[in-house]
């Protein structure tokens, strides 16, 4: 029975979306503005269509022409977002049928009695920051003010997300989890996709560093997903890297947490070694999005995906004869762009498997066609969204 693997390329958006004006980012390209910063060399992606891809969202191909051993599209987002949650669950088969809520530019950017019931039911002296910040910025700034008093640092994004950092010593990365579960709750009214529990380490500006042991507290899916229907017809699934997070470890399977983009690698391809047939592995390489999108460093971008590239062959190699592979992205988060958010963009997808026929699956109207493809490939029922190819 074939199995299907599903990487996701946190944040690598090819421009072109055609709603891009209204998120405030016409003319966005996280590819192709890397490339406008480094000659990229990406062989093993562009022969599985990534110049072809960028071409039809965008009208360029910023690679290298090379012969073509893959089949290639590119995917339009139909859900109102361009966050994490809302590309993962669309691409699941499970497009957002409503609005999130999010934060306003406003200091404090959350509602009072927000900030007072959290404060009040998990005894905190108070908290710090409270609005619209980078995450590695706003440890910088309050770090060593949380150390000193206690308040944990919260603070918001574009996203439909909440955020609180605290040290995994003095604050204690357990008490931080805690605060956490209570913020999910008091923001579930609010329709905030997500909290999440930032704990880092270090003394002083200039040696703070969030460590692993990031966690994210999601909104259930409204809908059944991909997941949800692997599990239901009895399938081996594994969910690598933060994937249990983004869909609320509903029907995720077995679960492996790891960070870095070898190790990520190393984990897929040992879980490959044992996944039984008919099984539906999944994988979000998160540092393209949170080391360099949103760090705003595009020749840093361009370099992890030109090591991302390199380790392609061995998961090739990896595959049985049957297995489908595929590559894509959830959104955008263009490095050269203003501000630190993510941008809304059109996304690659790139097939391999052993004797596939190279050549196209066209323009997709939706993430989701990606889920109903795999439903497809695996033998399962339908999705309720998505049209495979």
């Amino acid at each position: 029975m074939p199995r299907a693997i599903l990487l996701v390329l946190d944040s690598f958006g090819i421009g072109g979306a055609p709603d891009a004006e209204s998120f405030g980012d016409q003319g966005a390209n996280t590819l192709g503005h890397i490339c406008d910063h480094l000659k990229l060399h990406v062989p093993h992606m562009a022969a599985l269509g990534l110049g072809q891809a960028a071409k039809a969202s965008t009208g360029r191909n910023p690679l290298s022409e090379t012969e073509l051993i893959g089949r290639y599209g590119v995917a339009t987002e139909v859900s109102r977002g361009k966050d994490t949650i809302t590309g993962h669950w669309e691409i699941a088969g499970c497009p957002v049928p409503f609005a999130w809520g999010y934060f306003p530019h406003t200091i404090p950017a959350f509602p009072p009695d927000l900030i007072e019931a959290l404060v009040t039911r998990c005894k905190l002296p108070g908290l710090l920051a409270m609005c619209h910040a980078s995450g590695t910025e706003v440890i910088e700034d309050y770090g060593e003010e949380h150390i000193r008093t206690g308040k944990p640092i919260a603070y918001t994004s574009a996203d439909s997300v909440l955020q609180i950092a605290a040290h995994e010593t003095h604050f204690g990365r357990d008490r931080l989890y805690e605060v956490c579960t209570v913020a999910r709750e008091l923001t579930l009214p609010l329709m905030i996709g997500r909290v999440i529990a930032r704990p880092f380490l270090g003394e002083a500006r200039g040696a703070f560093a969030r460590t692993p042991y990031r966690k994210d507290y999601a909104i259930l899916p409204p809908a059944p997903t991909l997941f949800d229907v692997a599990a239901g017809e009895g399938r081996a699934v594994v969910s690598v890297g933060k994937i249990g997070d983004i869909y609320a470890h509903r029907s995720t399977g077995r679960e492996v947490k790891v960070s870095g983009h070898p190790a990520m690698m190393d984990t897929v391809i040992r879980e490959l070694a044992t996944l039984a047939d008919g099984g539906f592995l999944m994988a979000n390489f998160v540092d393209f999005d949170t080391e360099f999108g949103h760090r705003r460093d595009p020749k840093g971008y361009g370099r992890l995906l030109e090591a991302f590239d390199a380790m392609l062959p061995r998961l090739f190699d990896a595959l049985h004869t049957d297995d489908l592979l595929i590559l894509t992205a959830d959104h955008g988060n263009d490095p050269t762009w203003k501000g630190t958010d993510h941008t809304r963009e059109q996304v690659p997808i790139m097939i391999w498997s052993p004797g596939i026929t190279p050549g196209t699956v066209g323009h997709r109207k939706s993430f989701a066609d990606i889920g109903q493809s795999i439903a497809r490939h695996l033998r399962l029922p339908p999705l309720a969204s998505g049209t495979a190819w």
